[in-house]
């Protein structure tokens, strides 16, 4: 059965010759597994910027309970990015939000508050142009809400930040502010903080592992 709904790519791999294997969080059904054909081939070269990490899309699926991988019979981006795919510190970013959340959204069932949250800060990010530099700070931060451990008032990560030697009254400020508000953080600081926000995470999520785009951000963001 067909099926309209919304998506955000999370990542693709290559299958066989020319067709790809797409994540995307979707509105109606959570993460799902796409196949899609031929779309690397000389052919369609330009379709696989439809599969860049974060790219919002609208789609028309076909949907099977309990299938692994299903496929798509429409799609368009509904948003197209004007600065993320230009910008190596937004790109960067957007690579590592897009690990963090592939690796803990996978078992949520109620997914339309979570969707529209990262939609909208996707297009946030995208439209910045200053004070973006802790916009992944903020971004986990208000992630854990809906991932059902926030770190409002929370004892644990207040411990951890105590550890990193960093003022918590720092974190408040991020966590309280919409994306975009002023935090003065040095590079350093910020390492410091975003490596105590991952070991709360990984209180949460012991299968978070390692996070292979984090030397990439860190170099970028000193």
């Amino acid at each position: 059965m067909l099926h309209k709904t919304q998506g955000i790519v999370f990542k693709y791999i290559k299958y066989r010759d020319s067709s790809i294997i797409v994540n995307i969080f979707t509105e109606k059904f959570g993460l799902q597994s796409y196949i899609v054909n031929g779309v690397r081939s000389k052919s369609s070269k330009n379709k696989i910027a439809l599969f860049q990490p974060l790219t919002c899309l609208e789609l028309v699926v076909y949907h099977k309970e309990n299938s692994e991988i299903n496929r798509i019979s429409e799609l368009k981006c509904n948003h197209p990015f004007h600065s993320i795919p230009i910008n190596i510190h937004k790109s960067s970013i957007a690579l590592f939000l897009t690990e963090i959340l592939h690796k803990t959204i996978k078992e949520q069932n109620d997914t339309e508050d979570l969707f529209v949250f990262i939609q909208q800060a996707v297009l946030v990010l995208d439209n910045l142009s200053i004070d973006y530099e802790n916009f992944h700070l903020q971004f986990l931060l208000q992630l854990s809400r809906y991932l059902g451990f926030g770190v409002s008032q929370n004892n644990e990560l207040e411990s951890l930040m105590l550890e990193a030697k960093i003022d918590f009254q720092l974190l408040n400020e991020l966590n309280r502010n919409p994306f975009g508000h002023h935090v003065s953080l040095n590079g350093n600081s910020r390492q410091r903080l975003l490596k105590a926000v991952l070991r709360y995470y990984k209180q949460h999520y012991t299968t978070l592992g390692e996070i292979k785009s984090l030397t990439v951000l860190s170099e970028v963001l000193r």
